[in-house]
């Protein structure tokens, strides 16, 4: 995975990477916001009415959504543990087979040394043939 993150980030500089980092932070701090002020909304529409409850404010609300998150969501990912169970993969097709991933060790070194270039030579042969293909 490391190399995959190295792969991703190889061309950005460290203001975009950092610019990227701001922006998530932003992200959740919105998404936050508005799931606190659905709950508060929720709540305070059918609580008092339905079981006789008081009303929210907004902290409050926030403080339920997290409290619910830890009770039923957990914290994390919540799959890491589980993947772990043999040392076979159960995503692998056919039994004895490793998973996809089991050569990407090796996509760091190929990529130092033959990656761009192939790459290039890739996309060039694509143009070319596409050339080739359509009708003038």
């Amino acid at each position: 995975m490391t190399n995959f993150f190295k792969h991703k980030m190889r061309r950005k500089s460290p203001l975009q990477i950092a610019g990227m980092i701001i922006l998530g932070g932003l992200g959740i701090a919105a998404l936050i916001t508005l799931f606190g002020y659905i709950i508060m909304c929720l709540w305070n529409w059918l609580m008092p009415e339905l079981f006789g409850l008081t009303t929210i404010t907004y902290l409050q609300a926030i403080g339920l959504f997290v409290l619910f998150k830890i009770l039923l969501g957990g914290i994390g990912g919540g799959r890491g543990h589980k993947r772990r169970h043999s040392e076979r993969s159960k995503y692998s097709c056919r039994e004895g087979r490793e998973g996809d991933f089991s050569k990407w060790k090796y996509y760091g070194k190929f990529w130092e040394e033959k990656g761009e270039k192939s790459y290039d030579e890739y996309v060039e042969n694509e143009i070319q043939r596409h050339k080739s293909e359509t009708p003038e």
